[in-house]
Formats: structure tokens, sequence, C-alpha cells
């Protein structure tokens, strides 16, 4: 078990001190978006003792680190851990699959374009499913809602609009109740121009000036993207997706092809060890519409919440769809509570909240409130024993068994 140091990624979207706040740490940085536990060779974390990146200490004994199982499926720590904090809208995005990834990762590696390039879509070859687990109350939009839903909501500004915005909300209306896949109208709202900037404007003035619209949680959403991305087409396409509500405790999680955007809050992150992002809006970084669009999946599917499995009186796992990562959560409130972290090969903890030290057979390792730590494969099995009476919290974040 090695303790870890890890970095915060200060994109424009983050809070002010909100991840140091929950790791009970002073702030040195803001805007506070990303803090990464993991070994993605872009930030990776590194052993506390030693300084020595993750990813490399990783490379230099795999199948010790990483267990036989994992190093012989991926050849590399395969999930990556990341505490999220939104004060703005994240990009409207879409993530491939695997065979999108290698593919084509290979044909920009063979294009010669450097992978810090600001035009770059695929940062290395590998796909980026996810979950969220909210740690604060926590708003996304995340895959497309029924277009019947969608017309009766642009139904309701068909009286306040001028004769352009009538014509582009009546042609969005068409593609709707025509029959047209979704992702006809994704094509519209993201290729449309100046004209779709103007309608946003114009929908999200309607909206402000109209208590009616304003009690329409979903058009509510727009004024406030707006805001912050003002004739943007992204917060159109807000309009098109489903707007999900989370409390503290409850997770969500996104496979390759959903269209999603995290809105506003805080939560523990976990998703296969990737960086590709394809970007349609609400960003200033590169947005590739065309690419966004062929990878998407547009059809409407409901909220993808992700239910967590009690495994003892103090401890939840919650598992996705995808072998390369799950997330046990822990929660006590009392000292000598003893619970198996259920791993499956290399792990990483992180402690948001009182004490626990780790015990493996042949050593144990004390963490506190801020504390994050790489468990090997050769240290399994490991128990996390509490030594607060106080709230204490502790996330565990490994593999999943591989699925028949």
């Amino acid at each position: 078990m090695f303790e870890l140091k890890n970095s915060i990624r200060d994109y424009h979207w983050g809070s002010t001190q909100e991840i140091t706040e929950l790791l009970g740490q002073p702030a040195t940085i803001s805007p506070q978006a990303e803090l990464w536990l993991g070994a993605h060779p872009g930030c990776p974390s590194t052993v506390l003792d030693s300084g020595e990146p993750l990813h490399e200490v990783i490379a230099a004994n795999s199948a010790a680190m990483l267990g036989a199982d994992l190093e012989a499926r991926y050849g590399r720590l395969p999930f990556l851990f990341k505490v999220l904090s939104a004060s703005q809208p994240l990009s409207i995005q879409v993530h491939p699959t695997l065979d999108q990834a290698r593919e084509r990762f290979a044909k920009e590696e063979a294009a010669g374009v450097a992978r810090d390039a600001a035009n770059r879509n695929y940062k290395d070859d590998n796909h980026k499913p996810e979950m969220l687990y909210a740690l604060t109350d926590f708003v996304a939009l995340s895959g497309f809602r029924v277009p019947q839903d969608i017309v009766a909501d642009l139904r309701l500004f068909l009286p306040r609009l001028s004769t352009n915005d009538t014509k582009l909300v009546n042609e969005l209306i068409r593609l709707l109740e025509g029959g047209e896949p979704l992702g006809h109208s994704l094509r519209y709202v993201l290729t449309g121009g100046r004209g779709i900037s103007d309608l946003v404007l114009n929908l999200c003035g309607a909206i402000s000036a109209d208590p009616a619209l304003q009690e329409n949680v979903q058009l509510a959403e727009l004024v406030r993207i707006n805001e912050i991305y003002p004739g943007d087409a992204g917060v159109l396409v807000a309009l098109l997706l489903n707007l999900v509500f989370l409390k503290p405790g409850e997770a969500i999680s996104l496979g390759a092809g959903n269209v999603h955007a995290y809105l506003r809050g805080l939560g523990i992150e976990v998703m296969a060890n990737s960086d590709n992002v394809l970007r349609g809006g609400l960003t200033s970084k590169h947005i590739d519409v065309p690419e966004l669009l062929e990878i998407s999946i547009a059809e409407p599917s409901a909220a993808p919440l992700l239910a967590g499995l009690k495994v003892s009186d103090h401890s939840q796992l919650f598992q996705p769809n995808f072998d390369e990562f799950q997330l046990q959560v822990t929660q006590t409130h009392q000292a000598q509570v003893r619970t198996e972290l259920q791993l499956h090969g290399a792990s990483v903890v992180l402690c948001t909240a009182g004490e626990f030290t780790l015990e493996s057979a042949t050593q144990s390792l004390q963490l506190s409130r801020g504390d994050s730590a790489f468990i090997t494969a050769e240290d399994l099995p490991v128990g996390a024993i509490s030594r607060s009476s106080e709230p204490a919290t502790l996330f565990a974040a490994s593999a999943q068994e591989k699925s028949n």
C-alpha cells in the first residue's frame, strides 16, 4: 500500500475551494474542477514517499501491482478516480466506444496530430464510460427526452416568438414529430449557426419575462445555462436532454454514446482510464460536431440512475455495467468498525471524513480526512477499520471481476 499525492485541475468551470474544503486542506489553486487519483499519464498521482508517478510504479512491476487478471485484461490500471466540483456547466459531450477510441486514436497518431494539440479529439486509445456519486445536490443532463415532451415545451414559445424564430422552432418540431431520428434534431441545433444563437437568446428572454414558463424546471434551467454561455447552441441541446437531479448518496452511470453534461454540484467520479471527450457546446475548448454526431446514441432513454448494493451495515457497492470499475462507499459513526473492502486487483481509496486504518496480512496504513492510497493486488484482502467516533467516510475504487 502506498499513500498518494494528487493534483487538482483548474478548469474554468470548477469551484473556488469546494474540493479542498471536502478534504480539509488549504486552498492552493482556484478554480478547483477535478482532483485526479490514479495512473493516467496526463495527470498521474505520485507516491507520497518517493515522488514517483503512479503509472511508472505500476509499469515497473505490473503483474504484482495490478494482479494477474487485470494485467492480462488491461495491462494498466483500468480506471481513473476523480473528485469533481462544478460551479458552472461542463460541455455538452459524449465518449466513444472502445473500438472507436482505438481506431480514431491510431488515425490521429498516424496523421501526426500532437497529443496536446487543441484540436486533438482522442488523447488515448481507451473508452470512457463513467459513473458519478453525488456528495451534494447534483444536477446533470443525460440522454434524450421523449420527443413529444420536447415538442410540448417548444409549443409553449410559439405565441411569444418572432416570425423567424417561429420558423426555426416549427422546423425543429417537424423533425421531432415526423419520426426522424433524434440525431437529426441534434444536428439541426448544433449546425444552425447565428439563427440558433439568436433563437436561444430569445427563448431565454421569453422564459425570464414569464413567471409561468419559469415554473417549468426544464425551461428554467435553460436560463441558468444561458447566463454562462449566452446564445450557445448547447443551451437548446439542454432542452432535448433529460434533466437529472441527484441527492447526496445517489449515483448515475453513463456509457459510450450518451450525450450529457454535468451542470453543478460536487461528486465522486469513476471512469475507465481515459480522457477522450467529444464536445458539441457549452465550452471554449475544441468542438467537433461531426465527430460528436457520429458517435452519439440519439435515442430516448431514461435517466441512468445507479443503485448501490448493500454489502454490510456500513457499506454500499456501486457496480455499473462496465468491468473496468466499481465504487465502494463506507460510512461509519463509531470507532472500531471493520469493513472488508470488496476489491478486485489494484485499487485506489480516498478518505473524506474521520480516520481509518487499512489492514492487510502484512501491512497497515493510517488514513485521515484528505488522505488517499494505492492498494496493490499483493496487498489483498484489505479491511478498513474506523478510528473515530465521529462520522467517517471512505471511498474505494477498483475493477470488477470479469462479467460472463
